[in-house]
């Protein structure tokens, strides 16, 4: 049986954008983290450690998909060396505050300019869109991608507060900071592989941000009610795992988690599919509701592990499907902040599902903590059932107007086109 990895990774210049791509992306899971390690350990302050890396994660909900939407129509070699530098000053300002005793609100200033960090994930994403445009592999391309955002949650958030409490507390922070850069550096001049600049045509105009269309809404949404549930797994497992006198049995939950994912995005990628990607959303997000129902039975570490399990098997194929369904509905001129909506949902939902977890198990337990990955799977159910009608819609439209065709320019070229 022909391997569609061996075949994907024929495509000229894959090979050096992806392992770009990964170390680019590797300081957007390490950094969040790294900031509550460094701040808890120098000022001693939980709560201030918390809100600090919260500033960080709001400013790139907020400026990740204005930023994409400046590479959508400026083009990546443009954009993304000044933004990524920004980030990197402020990095390196917060640390230098940190270590140095400056006031508390030097922190959040540094913290909200340092969110201008870009979406690299989605940023490689385009590069095998334009790569691979119109081809089947992109769907494995996509699988692909799905992995490697789940092998640098794995190894990211782990590695940043390693550094941090081995070596000194701005040392996590600080790698994230040289992770970008090098990563960056590494991925810009590779201007073979970059996407052109595409031109708004009578038949994909462009009008504002792309997430006024409908169906990019709901894809959001639904990968924010499956973000909640991979926010409430990395609490309530910690939690759990303290409770059942195994701190160390939390490691193991969240790797089960992570690897079921994985397994189930590289198997995912080798199918052709043959249903369409609305009925296939129902159906992953169905399985996602209805796998987070074991999680209410649990009793110790080993059910935990195989109760999370069953949600992580469906949580990369959804993941690779809303991605299928962003590049097919939202217009060639808007893909890359496309698709940073969509990853923005998924990091919003996780933040949330942390948020109100923890609040929950402090009051009643890990097993009221349970009830949060209930409700969001549920939720991510309805959402996707509110949107199969409006993206097939949208899907039927994308069709009718891809008979037009748009016109691309060279990276790089400015965007005189009316707004």
């Amino acid at each position: 049986m022909a391997n569609p990895y061996g075949a994907l990774f024929r495509t000229p210049g894959s090979r050096a954008f992806t392992a770009a791509g990964l170390v680019a992306r590797m300081p957007l899971s390490m950094a969040g983290i790294g900031v509550i390690a460094m701040v808890s350990q120098a000022r001693g302050d939980y709560g201030l450690a918390g809100a600090v890396s919260a500033t960080f994660t709001l400013s790139m909900a907020l400026c990740g998909p204005r930023i994409s939407r400046a590479v959508d129509r400026r083009g990546q070699s443009r954009v993304l060396p000044p933004v990524a530098g920004l980030s990197v000053v402020a990095l390196g300002a917060l640390l230098l505050c940190t270590r140095y005793d400056a006031p508390a609100w030097t922190l959040f200033g540094c913290a909200a300019v340092a969110g201008t960090m870009p979406n690299m994930a989605a940023m490689a994403r385009a590069r095998w869109t334009h790569a691979l445009k119109g081809s089947d592999r992109l769907h494995t391309a996509y699988s692909l991608e799905s992995v490697l955002d789940e092998l640098s949650f794995v190894v990211g958030p782990a590695l940043s507060v390693a550094l941090s409490t081995a070596l000194f507390p701005e040392a996590g922070p600080l790698a994230a900071g040289v992770l970008l850069i090098l990563g960056v550096l590494m991925f810009v001049p590779q201007k073979r592989t970059e996407p052109p600049v595409v031109r708004p045509t009578a038949g994909h105009p462009r009008s504002g941000s792309a997430i006024r269309g409908g169906a990019l809404r709901l894809l959001a949404l639904t990968l924010a009610a499956g973000g909640a549930i991979v926010g409430t797994v990395d609490v309530v497992s910690v939690s759990f795992a303290e409770q059942q006198g195994s701190p160390a049995g939390a490691g193991l939950v969240l790797s089960v988690y992570a690897a079921g994912s994985a397994v189930a995005g590289l198997v995912f990628g080798t199918l052709r599919l043959r249903t369409p990607l609305p009925r296939l959303l129902v159906i992953g997000t169905a399985g996602t509701a209805l796998t987070t129902l074991p999680l209410l039975l649990v009793g110790d570490i080993v059910s935990l592990s195989a109760a999370v399990f069953l949600p992580g098997l469906f949580f990369a194929p959804t993941m690779i499907v809303v991605m299928g369904l962003v590049e097919r509905t939202v217009p060639p001129a808007a893909l890359t902040e496309g698709m940073t909506w969509a990853i923005t949902g998924l990091s919003v939902g996780v933040a949330s599902g942390a948020a109100v977890s923890g609040a929950i198990v402090d009051r009643f337990g890990p097993g009221g903590g349970f009830t949060v990955a209930v409700a969001a799977g549920t939720a991510a159910l309805l959402t996707a059932l509110c949107a199969r009608r409006p993206l097939e819609r949208s899907l039927r439209e994308r069709t009718d107007r891809d008979a037009l065709g748009p016109i691309e320019a060279p990276p790089g070229a400015p965007d005189r086109s009316a707004h």
